[in-house]
Formats: C-alpha cells, structure tokens, sequence
C-alpha cells in the first residue's frame, strides 16, 4: 500500500522536529515537507501535493485559519488542525473546520512523558483516519426538498409514541455537522436536546457557545444536574461522561468521570448518553447519529429501539467518517438514513407531528 504523504506546517521548530521524528517512524506515513509559517505552508501544499496536512493553528506571516482557507481554494486537501487547549485555540480550531479542515488534533504546554505519548498516539491515528475520510465534496450542505418523506415512516417505527427528547452523538467531522442539523431547527422547536460529541474538556465549553451564536435554538453546555428543557439545547462537557436520570422535577444530567465506566473509551460517551436518555425518557427519544469513527452510539440506538424510540442516521454520502453511522445502519437499527443537510429538517417536521 502506498504510504500517506504528510505536509507538517508549525512556526515551532521543536514541534516540527518532533513531529517529524515520531511520523517519519511509522511505517505507513511518509513526511515529504515541513513549513514554518502558513505562508509557506500554503506554497508547499501546492509543490508536494500531500495527502494530509498537520496545521499549527497560531504562526506568523500568516495564520492557520488563513492558510486552510487558501489551501481550499487553490489546492484542496484533508487538513487536521494541532490546536492548543484554550479557549482561544477551541475557537480557531472551529473556525478552521468550518473552513475546511477534517479533524484538530489537541496539544497542551505540559510536556510530562505521558502527554506527549497521547499527543503522539492521536495525531498518528487521525493521520490514518483522516486518510480514508471523505473529501472533495460539500458535506455540510444538501438540498433540502419542500417535504422529506421522512415522519410519516419515522412515526410508524415509533408505535406512535410521541417524541419528547432528542438525544444526538458524533465524533470525526462532528462539529460543523451537529452545527447544520441544529441551524436547521426553529426557534420554536418544542422539544429538549442532548448532544455527545468526542472533544476534550477545554473545547466543549467555547463549541456551545459557538453553537449558541449561530442556531436559534438557546445552546450552553451541560452542568451536574441540569434538567433538560424544552426548545433547549445542553452539549455534555469534554472529559467525562454525561447520563441522563430521572428526577421528580425532570429529566437531569448526571456528570461522571471516566474511570466510573471504564469500559466506555470514547469520551463523552454516546453510548451512555442514548441507553440513560431512553431509560429516563420511557422511550420517547428520537436518537441521531452523524459522522463519526468507530462504533460508539450502536449499544445507545440499540437500547433506544428496545424502550420503542425512533432513530435517524446520517448517510455515506456526506458523512466526512461513516463508521458511526455505518454501525447503526448494519446493526439494523436506523429507521431512516438521511443526506446530512435533511436531518434537521427531518427532525424539526418529525418534532411537529
């Protein structure tokens, strides 16, 4: 097989040393270039023409934003962002992925050896994710036709039951596809949403707030013991897991850490948050599960579909990572499978009925 061609753009030559160093040794990846600004990054990516590029968020001459947005226009690759646990770099990294870039990668000041091992891991891993992701193609937006022939068969599957609560899970390419569904959903949209997305601790935070700016749905991220509420939207926190019970005044949030199910190795867990919705909720969920790598929200919808919930799934098509989804749909348990660009609408119709 041929190796994977990486382009390695950072402005810290010790980061591009190391970087270099730990890639160049695995036997599936080969660096044909480094670059220390995103001036010169955006040249290379012309020259070399890699398969993926690691994108230092923070550089001079000319940024990492900037430098994905010329990348699209003129050359377009599958970028993954090296983005510093921050609030500040939470939010270029978002602004990158709604550029174009396919994944960030999170790096922090501490340089214990552990870190740097789980740096290392992640960023060898999401290269070789990455290489296999869909590109070259819109994934964001689809044509959205006057009725999606959707709620009348998402109704039936739901023996009727009414649905109350929409639990949603994603992971690769998640972001910017959790942020089309819920822009598509009216202010007035009657029914309380969960969303578990894998991102860590420090991005959770500045992603609901950035959701929050942009949907007209009311987005904030899920403390212990918020109770969700209708028209309104909780994201569980990065760094532990979120489960959902059921209390006298509502359906509560319940935060965990990670070593309380030690079984469950994505953070937050989708699995957890969809089998708690369901068992909280009597079964009147509507779970939906979007691009993401893996399999994590399989045992959730499996539990869902047990207690009489409906589930919705994101199609091959325009899923940036179809593992997720891809689980579901041969698991035998997504109802409908939709084009990323009709879920919201699909949701918000069914929500209606």
């Amino acid at each position: 097989m041929p190796k994977i061609r990486v382009l390695i753009v950072d402005d810290s030559s010790f980061m591009r040393l190391a970087m270099r160093g730990f890639l160049s040794r695995d036997p599936e990846i080969e660096v044909v270039g480094v670059a220390a600004d995103g001036a010169e990054g955006v040249a290379k990516a012309a020259q070399l023409q890699p398969d993926i590029i690691t994108m230092d968020v923070e550089m001079p001459v000319m940024d990492g934003i900037t430098a994905v947005r010329r990348i699209m226009a003129t050359t377009p690759t599958r970028v993954i962002m090296v983005s510093t646990l921050t609030c500040a770099g939470a939010s270029a990294t978002f602004d990158a992925l709604e550029a174009g870039a396919i994944d960030y990668v999170s790096k922090t000041a501490t340089d214990s050896p552990g870190v740097r091992e789980q740096f290392r891991t992640e960023l060898l891993n999401k290269i070789k994710e990455a290489a296999h992701a869909a590109f070259g193609r819109n994934l964001s937006v689809s044509p959205v036709p006057a009725a999606v022939p959707v709620v009348e068969k998402l109704s039936s599957a739901s023996h009727m039951r009414r649905v109350k609560y929409i639990g949603i899970g994603a992971s690769t390419g998640g972001p910017t596809a959790v942020l089309e569904v819920l822009s598509r959903l009216p202010a007035t949209f009657p029914h309380a949403i969960m969303v578990a997305i894998h991102m860590p601790q420090a991005f959770t935070g500045p992603y609901a707030e950035r959701l929050n700016s942009k949907c007209q749905l009311p987005v904030r991220e899920a403390a212990d013991g918020d109770i969700l509420r209708p028209g309104h939207v909780l994201v569980a926190p990065g760094g532990k897991h979120a489960t959902l019970v059921r209390l006298p005044e509502g359906i509560a949030v319940k935060l965990s850490p990670t070593s309380d199910y030690p079984r469950n190795f994505y953070v937050p867990s989708v699995d957890l948050m969809l089998s708690s919705l369901a068992e909280a909720a009597g079964g009147h969920v509507l779970g939906v599960i979007l691009t993401g790598m893996g399999n994590d929200g399989l045992k959730g919808m499996q539990q869902l579909k047990s207690r009489g919930g409906v589930t919705l799934v994101q199609d091959e098509s325009t899923s940036t990572i179809f593992g997720m989804p891809r689980a579901c749909i041969e698991g035998g348990v997504a109802d409908e499978v939709l084009p990323l660009g009709q879920i919201g609408h699909a949701i918000g119709q069914l929500a209606g009925s």
